[in-house]
């Protein structure tokens, strides 16, 4: 629809030198028709969104009845009024400007007189074309979305679309005010989505898209087969009481393109809200720590006065049917844990905890062992990173945590969890495995007792494997070996001829154990071990 600014710059308004005496901040509200009355009672014959243009001949003289005229309009919300000086007044009398003023109904004076046929033939003209203008951008638009979901196209490319082409930032939420996905173009988070759930409950859903709530802002319902899910809100940034037609129409196709979605079939968008928080976390893609912590608070997450905890989930569990994040994810909410769940590589969950400061984290971690245990077999490592006041820091504890998961083997010793100091010469090795370096180092070792023993089919590489893990007890060695003394005792002579090496210094069987401990961190051992 055309603007009062547009509807003033026709040549035919033009003509009469038209002047803005109040209302001026209101000159961008939609025109939605033109209505010419010489009537002190026009409220009963507007619907809303008119311009009035008036002669102003039937005017009372009493200041109380032209308040009570232009409350009229304010009422019923008439774009705004038009006088035509000449027949009755040489200029607008100061209570007609002070009672506008009050109510910012936009007042404009004609200083010359024009033909109110041409005037509203001129305007409705313009208003003919607009409403053509605006039907073809909404086929336009309803062939986007159409497209969009004939290919099923994701959650968070529908949010993107609805953002660029409104040019507004769009949050989706669901019907706990939580921000699952969000399209700023480019804007910071923090002054977009921080408090959000208080500033979303202050503004209700509307029948019809209209703004709403103390920012302004339009909102379309989002549905699923169990009906109201979510809401699709669109922060436009202006308190403009007539929303921008254009941005009802996408918001509109917006809302159930994503309807649609949901009802497609099963649909994890608050896992998927999760997963893009936690990689953005993990690979530091947030500008500042406020813009980190405002995405963290909206999705529900409290960050303040509290220590968070990176923790990795690692896995070989492939269930069917509901996601391993969600069934994790479900498991915990049960017992009151707050985190925020996601997959974020395959047989990786990564899990954001927070706990109140006061509270003791190591009860909390064994519990989510258990979970994890009961959801995903015994073969799955739940690893805790080094717990965090900032989430500027939750970065490095994610690094540890992973780094922990990766090092853990079937041989560490059995515990809900592990933490980074669990991390022994065995995990460190098994983590280094594949560097080079080390394998080199192992070769150089141990090769010439790995040769003999392919050669002759023999157990010197066992044997001194026994030697090492008894730290040198040769006693326990041999028992352990399941050899007699005597025959074990050759072959430690026999290992110390064939690598050039004593066995009583503890220097050297500490680098033949560091290289043992690499060939089988890799499989590489002998035959017969």
């Amino acid at each position: 629809m055309p603007t009062i600014t547009e509807v003033l710059s026709l040549p035919v308004l033009a003509e009469g030198m038209p002047r803005v005496l109040a209302g001026e901040s209101q000159l961008d509200r939609a025109v939605r028709w033109v209505h010419v009355t010489e009537l002190l009672n026009p409220a009963d014959f507007l619907e809303g969104g008119e311009l009035v243009l008036t002669t102003g001949m039937p005017y009372p003289e009493e200041a109380s009845e032209l308040r009570g005229y232009v409350d009229q309009l304010a009422d019923v919300g008439a774009a705004g009024l038009i006088v035509e000086l000449g027949y009755r007044y040489r200029k607008v009398p100061d209570e007609l400007v002070a009672a506008c003023r009050a109510r910012e109904v936009p007042l404009i004076e004609l200083a010359r007189g024009v033909r109110f046929i041409d005037v509203t033939q001129a305007v409705h003209a313009l208003i003919l074309d607009a409403q053509g203008a605006l039907l073809r951008r909404g086929r336009a638009v309803q062939d986007i979305f159409t497209a969009l979901t004939l290919r099923g196209a994701s959650p968070e490319e529908l949010v993107h679309t609805t953002a660029e082409l409104t040019g507004a930032p769009v949050v989706l939420e669901d019907l706990t005010h939580r921000v699952l996905m969000c399209e700023l173009l480019g804007r910071p988070y923090e002054p977009v989505v921080s408090a959000w759930s208080r500033r979303s409950r202050a503004a209700p859903t509307p029948e019809k898209i209209t703004p709403s709530g103390p920012e302004g802002w339009l909102i379309a319902p989002v549905q699923d087969h169990q009906g109201p899910w979510g809401r699709l809100v669109l922060l436009d940034g202006r308190l403009n009481p007539e929303p921008d037609p254009e941005h009802v129409l996408v918001l509109e196709h917006a809302a159930v393109a994503l309807s649609m979605a949901r009802l497609a079939g099963p649909a994890w968008w608050e896992r998927r809200a999760h997963r893009s928080v936690l990689r953005d976390l993990y690979e530091r893609r947030f500008r500042s720590p406020a813009d980190a912590r405002a995405r963290a608070e909206a999705l529900g997450l409290p960050t303040l006065g509290h220590r968070l905890f990176a923790v990795v989930i690692r896995h070989t569990h492939t269930g069917t049917g509901e996601h391993l994040d969600e069934r994790i994810a479900k498991a915990m909410a049960q017992t009151g844990i707050r985190a925020l769940v996601g997959e974020t590589a395959p047989g990786r969950i990564g899990v954001l905890l927070a706990l109140a400061q006061a509270s003791a984290w190591q009860p909390v971690a064994e519990r989510m062992g258990r979970l994890c245990r009961e959801e995903l077999g015994p073969e799955c490592v739940v690893a805790v990173g080094p717990g965090v006041t900032d989430l500027s820091g939750i970065a490095r504890s994610w690094q540890e945590a992973e780094q922990t998961a990766e090092a853990i083997t079937p041989a560490s010793p059995d515990r809900w969890f592990y933490v980074p100091a669990d991390v022994r010469l065995p995990e460190l090795l098994g983590v280094l495995r594949e560097d080079i370096r080390l394998q080199r180092y192992a070769e150089r070792q141990l090769t010439r007792l790995i040769e003999h023993d392919d050669r002759n089919g023999g157990d010197l590489l066992p044997a001194l494997r026994a030697y090492l893990t008894a730290a040198g007890n040769k006693s326990v060695a041999a028992k352990q070996a399941g050899m007699s003394r005597q025959a074990y005792y050759q072959r430690l002579h026999t290992i110390e001829r064939l690598l050039g090496c004593d066995l009583e210094s503890g220097l050297q069987c500490t680098s033949l154990h560091v290289a043992v401990l690499v060939l089988d961190a890799r499989g590489a051992t002998a035959p017969g071990t």
